[in-house]
């Protein structure tokens, strides 16, 4: 008996987070049949051989929640400014910083020692990515500051 294996199909917002391209330009290439599509139920999928083909290496700064936050790049904030303008704690600013998650925009030295600026626009890319997928002792970014794709829960950013 030969079994077959079937291809995958993503959901198209899917498709583009994971592969960092445009819902516009997947639409496009449906339309023209350079990527194949299907609907289940009310929902367009594509096959995610071909996301992957139309893919560039996937990097955050090409993702929709990275670049949302263009306005903030090159600010600098401290880390427990952020931590206080985000709501979010002191202790996981500062690891998203120390895995290299948050670049650091300068360092000045103050009474008591260094004030560490980070860069604005990374702070709040981690904060909203934490918030959508994020919990306590859940790895949420991979080494190249990606999402991880949760293993529980919604899957959709």
């Amino acid at each position: 008996m030969t079994i077959l294996a079937l291809p995958t199909y993503l959901p198209i917002p899917e498709a583009a987070r994971k592969y960092g391209l445009d819902e516009a330009r997947i639409v496009a290439e449906v339309e023209h049949g350079r990527i194949k599509a299907a609907m289940i139920g009310d929902t367009l999928v594509i096959a995610e051989d071909d996301a992957r083909q139309e893919a560039k290496p996937l990097r955050k700064e090409d993702l929709p929640e990275y670049q949302k936050f263009s306005n903030l790049d090159g600010i600098g904030i401290g880390i427990g400014e952020a931590s206080e303008k985000y709501n979010i704690g002191f202790a996981t600013v500062f690891r998203w910083f120390k895995k290299g998650l948050i670049s650091e925009i300068e360092r000045t030295t103050v009474q008591g020692g260094e004030k560490i600026f980070l860069n604005e626009r990374d702070v709040a890319y981690c904060v909203e990515i934490h918030r959508k997928i994020g919990g306590q002792g859940r790895k949420i970014f991979d080494k190249k500051g990606m999402p991880v794709k949760p293993k529980t829960g919604s899957l959709a950013l």
